[in-house]
């Protein structure tokens, strides 16, 4: 099962309905985990199952997070900011206890990558608008397939970023 993930599009539109145009055929789900300075009804934004984040108002037009089950699996998506996600992953890591969830999708720092800490999958999809730390604007496509975990980040384009490309083993 394919889903794809991004975050920090601060106020795109076209690059939104062209991510869900090439791979509407690829993948299961689209998630957004917060900042995309978009209303929920916008045509742009109905594809995604999106989170509020720290510049999207008004504020409570998203959920602050969501859990969502994929097969044996269960993903938080959030947009990090309450939890402190620049400073420490800890405040995350205990909401994904909390709510059973064996991977996270968060955004707010900008900044691409993914990681495994105590059995949890954390991933930032990076920002379609503003990147840090990198000059590639990214999201990912995450692929969950019974305990193997494969994460592809792509550049705005569609090319992928390989040496942000990872591979996980879930625990269910």
């Amino acid at each position: 099962m394919k889903l794809l993930l991004t975050s920090d599009s601060h106020g795109m539109e076209d690059e939104l309905l062209t991510l869900y145009d090439r791979h509407k055929d690829d993948v299961s789900d689209y998630l957004h985990a917060g900042d995309s300075e978009r209303q929920p009804d916008s045509p742009e934004m109905k594809p995604y199952k999106a989170v509020q984040g720290n510049c999207d108002f008004p504020d409570g037009a998203y959920p602050n997070h969501r859990v969502e089950s994929y097969g044996d699996h269960r993903l938080l998506i959030t947009h990090g900011h309450l939890y402190r996600i620049k400073m420490t992953a800890m405040p995350l890591y205990y909401k994904a206890q909390e709510t059973e969830s064996t991977i996270v999708c968060h955004g707010h720092s900008h900044v691409a990558g993914a990681y495994q800490e105590g059995g949890v999958i954390f991933i930032n999809p990076g920002s379609l608008r503003l990147p840090r730390e990198r000059p590639e604007q990214t999201y990912a496509i995450l692929d969950i397939q019974e305990s193997k975990v494969s994460i592809q980040f792509l550049n705005i384009d569609g090319d992928e970023v390989s040496d942000l490309s990872c591979q996980f083993e879930l625990r269910t």
